[in-house]
C-alpha cells in the first residue's frame, strides 16, 4: 500500500495549486468577469511568498504577502475593465505576460536557492495511522485550506444573501443594478478575491511543491485552472473532483516517465495534462446546449451603470 499512498499523497499536492486557483476564478466569473491573467496573479504570488520567506524567515509573513500580492494585480485588473471599461481578455492575456516578467525580473536573485518546505500539520496519534494517516492528517496548511474554500465558496454561493446578489451580477447586471445592488462593487471584490487566491495557490507552488523560486515555475497551471472553471461547469463541488483528476494526470505522466512504461518521448507524456485539458474542453463545446448555457449570462461582458 505505501506506494498507492505515496503516489495519491503526490496527486493532492499536484491538485491543490490548481484548486485554490480554479476557486478564486470561479468566484470571479459567477460575478460576470473573466480573467484570463490567473497565470501571471499566481507568478507574482510565487515569487513575493518565496523571497518574504526567504528574507524573514516565517512562512506565514510570505504566505500573507503572496496573497497581498495576488491580490494587488487582481486590484490593476479591476481598475482597468470595470473602471476603465478595457476589454477583459486583452486586460488578462496582458495581465499574464506582465506577471511573467515581474517575477522573472523579482526571482532573479533567488533562482535556485531552496527554502524550508511548509511544515506539515502532523496530529499525534491520528498522523501515524496506517493510510488515513498520511492521506488525511499529514498534509500543510494550505491544502486544507484548498478544500475548506470549496465548501466555503458552495455554502456562500448557494446559501447566503450576498452569494445571490453576486451570481446576479453575473446572470443579469442591468437587473442587479436596477434593484439596487452595487454591481462594480460586487465584481471588484470578487476579482479580488480571485486574486488572493491565485496568490495562494502561487505561493503552495514555491513554498510547498517545489520549495525554491524557478522562473515560470507555473507552468502553464493558471490556464489550467481557467480550464477546470469550464470543466465543472462553474459548480464549487464540481471544481473539487476536476482538480484532483488533472492533479492525478500530472503525476501519472511523471510515474509513467520515471519507470519507463512507453516508448515515447518524455516530452510527450509531459503534454498530457495540457491535451486533457484540451480534450476536456473540446468535448464541453462539442455537448449539449445545456451544459453551454450553464456560464453566467453576463460573463466577460462590460457593465456601465446608467448616469
Amino acid at each position: 500500500m505505501d506506494p498507492i499512498v505515496a503516489t495519491t499523497v503526490s496527486v493532492i499536492s499536484a491538485a491543490t495549486p490548481l484548486l485554490l486557483a480554479a476557486n478564486g476564478e470561479l468566484v470571479a466569473e459567477k460575478a460576470g468577469v473573466l480573467n484570463l491573467g490567473v497565470e501571471g496573479m499566481m507568478l507574482v504570488g510565487a515569487v513575493s511568498g518565496f523571497a518574504v520567506t526567504l528574507i524573514t524567515g516565517s512562512a506565514t509573513l510570505g504566505i500573507l504577502a503572496a496573497a497581498s500580492a495576488g491580490a494587488l494585480l487582481a486590484l490593476l485588473f479591476g481598475l482597468l475593465t470595470l473602471g476603465l471599461m478595457a476589454n477583459q481578455v486583452a486586460t488578462g492575456l496582458a495581465l499574464t505576460i506582465f506577471g511573467v516578467g515581474v517575477s522573472s525580473l523579482v526571482g532573479a536573485g533567488f533562482v535556485g536557492t531552496p527554502v524550508e518546505r511548509l511544515p506539515r500539520l502532523d496530529i499525534p496519534g491520528l498522523s501515524d495511522l496506517p493510510v488515513l494517516g498520511p492521506l488525511l492528517f499529514g498534509h500543510d496548511a494550505l491544502v486544507y485550506l484548498s478544500v475548506a474554500m470549496v465548501a466555503l465558496t458552495a455554502w456562500f454561493l448557494g446559501r447566503t444573501r450576498a452569494g445571490m446578489i453576486l451570481r446576479a451580477c453575473g446572470e443579469n447586471d442591468e437587473a442587479a443594478h436596477a434593484l439596487g445592488y452595487p454591481v462594480i462593487a460586487v465584481r471588484f471584490a470578487a476579482v479580488l478575491f480571485g486574486g488572493v487566491m491565485s496568490g495562494l495557490a502561487g505561493a503552495f507552488l514555491s513554498l510547498s511543491y517545489t520549495p525554491m523560486w524557478v522562473e515560470a515555475m507555473t507552468a502553464g497551471r493558471g490556464w489550467i485552472a481557467l480550464a477546470l472553471v469550464v470543466f465543472a461547469a462553474w459548480r464549487p463541488w464540481r471544481l473539487l473532483i476536476g482538480a484532483y483528476l488533472f492533479g492525478g494526470v500530472t503525476i501519472l505522466q511523471l510515474h509513467a516517465q520515471g519507470l519507463g512504461l512507453f516508448a515515447v518521448p518524455s516530452q510527450v507524456l509531459s503534454m498530457l495534462p495540457y491535451l486533457a485539458t484540451i480534450l476536456v474542453l473540446t468535448l464541453i463545446a462539442a455537448g449539449s446546449g445545456r451544459r453551454r448555457l450553464d456560464a453566467p449570462a453576463c460573463l466577460g461582458r462590460p457593465f456601465r451603470p446608467p448616469a
